[in-house]
């Protein structure tokens, strides 16, 4: 049974994909229970050319049938960092959707049709997503930022009240409050903010709510350093199988 609060969020969703549609972007946010991953489909009605962010491998035969069923054609699926806990699902999608490439940061050590960095726009039709660089979970995260600032998709450096840890794969609590304050934090309060993970239910927040309520990024850099240095959190289940095959990510061997 839904609560008042997953009712009003799932309608704000809708109300968000409407006025999406109305300006000609179709958006769809996907769900993977075992991971707690979003998956987030972004496209051009007009001329079909889509963009897959942060796709899971068990899900990826079913994001390729939604594909296939808008009649959109997949030009890019990216990843916002090389994830830990899940199996990013971009190399079968690229056999799944013949012509789709593979993005992810260049500073993220993985394998990728196409390497991004600061500043780079990925475009799809009359839109496209800028790279933002928002290193702290590990060295290659990258936020994507939709051309008119209205929705950012931050991975894991930003969570709906709270933020990816940092205690392995090049993590820094410094460097993760840096890069949110310079980042994320400066894009317009009314932005929409879509993270790669929620455990609690939530599906989207704005850079507002995250400036004024998150428990951690509202402390000082140190405050937020003790925090994340104490978190104690156990070993992602997955870490051992994840990170080697995420390291070629979207580049799968014949």
């Amino acid at each position: 049974m839904l609560t008042p609060i997953s009712k009003m969020l799932i309608g704000g969703i809708r109300g968000f994909s409407v006025m999406a549609a109305k300006r000609g972007l179709i958006f769809r946010q996907m769900f993977e229970p075992v991971s707690c991953t979003y998956t987030y489909l972004l496209a051009d009605a007009d001329t079909k050319e889509a963009i897959l962010i942060d796709p899971v491998m068990e899900t990826a035969n079913r994001d390729a049938k939604l594909v296939k069923e808008l009649g959109l054609n997949m030009t890019y699926a990216a990843n916002t960092h090389c994830h830990a806990d899940h199996i990013t699902g971009t190399g079968v999608l690229k056999k799944l959707l013949p012509g789709c490439k593979s993005v992810i940061s260049k500073d993220s050590g993985a394998m990728a049709d196409i390497h991004i960095q600061q500043g780079d726009l990925i475009k799809f039709g009359k839109y496209s997503l800028e790279a933002r660089a928002t290193p702290g979970h590990t060295d290659g995260c990258l936020t994507y930022v939709l051309n008119d600032k209205s929705m950012a998709f931050t991975g894991d450096a930003l969570l709906i009240r709270g933020c990816g840890r940092t205690d392995f794969q090049q993590g820094c609590p410094k460097t993760l409050y840096k890069s949110v304050h310079s980042q994320i934090f400066t894009l317009p309060d009314s932005c929409h903010l879509y993270p790669a993970h929620d455990y609690t239910g939530q599906m989207v927040t704005t850079v507002e709510e995250e400036k004024r309520l998150n428990p951690r990024l509202t402390k000082s850099e140190a405050e937020f350093a003790k925090i994340m240095n104490n978190l104690n959190l156990p070993r992602p289940k997955q870490i051992d199988i994840a990170v080697p095959a995420n390291l070629k990510c979207g580049i799968q061997d014949d």
